[in-house]
């Protein structure tokens, strides 16, 4: 099953346990958030919206939040000694899909466990 989502003006085709980046979403890290605006549920019988389809949305965990790559706008005069240099990095999102929930149903799964981190033991011990 596969839905397409509209968020940020864009729209995305996912899957559950799709990672995907999109524009800054308001929530927690590690949180579960609904998205409403579905666009399409496919499958077997494919269901379009006019424009949305009622009561389908799809829940996703909030993995991080963080800034894109820069983007330099440069703008220069020539043989005016006129020159703008101007910078831009975009507020970005990273969401995993958890899933397509259809006819106004809730998320039944719950955020993802954190791994714990492994450490590893000294060299020194090891040699002896």
């Amino acid at each position: 099953m596969f839905a397409v989502i509209k968020t940020g003006g864009k729209q995305y085709r996912v899957v559950p346990d799709d990672v995907l980046e999109v524009g800054k979403i308001e929530g927690e890290v590690g949180s579960i958030i609904q998205l409403n605006e579905v666009l399409l549920v496919g499958g077997d019988t494919p269901v379009l919206g006019i424009p949305t389809v009622a009561g389908a949305s799809v829940a996703v965990e909030v993995l991080d939040h963080k800034r894109g790559p820069k983007i330099i706008a440069f703008k220069k005069r020539r043989r005016k000694n006129s020159r703008r240099k101007r910078g831009y990095r975009d507020e970005i999102t990273v969401l995993r899909i958890s899933e397509i929930l259809t006819d106004g149903a809730k998320p039944t799964k719950g955020p993802r466990p954190k791994r714990e981190k492994v450490v590893k033991e000294p060299a020194a011990e090891a040699a002896e």
